[in-house]
């Protein structure tokens, strides 16, 4: 969409044929809904009836947030799309821009000549090969990325996963927005969208995944009851699930190289991280941009393609850095480490510091204005923790 925008020829090729689901957790953060705003698309999703989500309840083993995040530019809700919704709003809009779109197009072969990406060959449902050319082929194709095996995309700053996911939709409850992980290495999260329906989804370590399996319904249910038992007696009597469970046991959180000659990676293809924190597909709007304006100087002239999908690479790896630590840390589900456990702690006393907090988790408050040496004076100041009780380095 961004690419047909600033007028050059762009082919999208998918395996699916939209209206289509993916397994996802529709959460979007203030971040991305600034990007869908700012392209023109947020009213859509707001039309298509997916509800506005104004508070958010967040806990990690005993400790609490309760508030929002400050709006910003207008962004004083988020929304969980579900992807049925979601995908075509996008797919429809790149056609708009004028580009092409192949549904149903499944790729099997990058194509290369002396060393440089040329195009793909695939083929459009049951119909007969094709190959197709192009001065930049972008792999926007998940953790299993085609065009990343294909082109031996490595791996680096790899972390181990921590758990597995199971999700589905439920009718019957008005929880809003909940994000609550218990002392049992259990987390689970609910969240209101379309079609007056809740997702709820459920992470447990890897260790739980033999038990959980033998009765799924039966270790959906627990989780609620372990982490919350009010919420758990309310889903026993008055959820209805609506739609099977969507298992997802996730790999381990990485970064891959994501550029090389004549081909580039965006989204779960180049960057994962454990689904805990909900930033795959704002980070994938990002990512998206930022791609779309570095090729768009390749393609104009304006500077050499390798260096610009090098610096791509290089700056999307330094704006993500601060969520896939977060990320990574938070996703094991164990004991908080003792930095986070003493700020988030004293920044649960606060509505002011809650609110900033969850404005830093949303992507719309830099990270100084809470971990900077004198705003965490501050807020240990206002919060009244005592001197022996501060931690400073986020090592610790």
């Amino acid at each position: 969409m961004l690419l047909a925008r600033l007028g050059h020829r762009v082919l999208v090729v998918d395996r699916s044929s939209f209206p289509s689901d993916s397994v996802s957790t529709h959460y979007i953060h203030q971040a991305g809904l600034l990007k869908l705003q700012e392209w023109g698309l947020l009213d859509e999703i707001v039309a298509a009836g997916t509800p506005a989500i104004r508070k958010m309840h967040y806990a990690y083993r005993g400790v609490e947030l309760n508030g929002f995040a400050d709006p910003v530019d207008g962004i004083d809700a988020v929304y969980c799309p579900r992807r049925t919704v979601l995908d075509e709003i996008l797919v429809n809009a790149a056609r708009r821009a004028g580009a092409e779109v192949l549904e149903g197009f499944t790729v099997t072969e990058v194509l290369a000549s002396g060393g440089q990406v040329t195009g793909i060959r695939g083929r459009e449902g049951d119909g007969p090969e094709r190959e197709l050319r192009a001065t930049v082929v972008v792999g926007a194709d998940g953790f299993h990325s085609t065009v990343a095996k294909k082109v031996g995309a490595e791996l680096y700053n790899v972390r181990p996963a921590a758990g597995f996911t199971y999700y589905s939709y439920y009718s019957g409850l008005d929880w809003g927005l909940h994000h609550k992980n218990g002392l049992n290495e259990r987390w689970f999260g609910t969240w209101p969208t379309n079609d007056g329906l809740n997702m709820l989804a459920v992470i447990c370590t890897r260790r739980q995944l033999k038990e959980f399996r033998q009765d799924v319904e039966a270790g959906f249910q627990a989780v609620f009851d372990d982490v919350a038992p009010e919420m758990g007696a309310q889903l026993r009597d008055s959820g209805r699930r609506e739609e099977d469970f969507r298992p997802m046991r996730f790999p381990d959180n990485y970064y891959r190289r994501s550029h090389g000659p004549g081909w580039a990676l965006v989204g779960d293809a180049g960057y994962h991280k454990d689904p805990y924190t909900g930033w795959g597909m704002t980070d994938a709007f990002l990512h998206g941009e930022l791609l779309a304006e570095r090729i768009h100087q390749g393609l104009a002239g304006e500077r050499p393609m390798e260096d610009a999908l090098a610096e791509y690479n290089k700056v999307r790896d330094e704006e993500s850095a601060g969520v896939y630590d977060f990320t990574t840390t938070l996703g094991s589900l164990t004991e908080l480490p003792p930095f986070f456990k003493a700020t988030m702690r004293a920044m649960s006393t606060s509505q002011e510091w809650t609110n900033k907090m969850l404005g830093l988790i949303g992507g719309v408050v830099p990270d100084y204005e809470i971990y900077a040496p004198e705003a965490l004076e501050r807020l240990y100041d206002d919060a009244g923790v005592p001197q022996e009780e501060r931690v400073y380095d986020p090592t610790a």
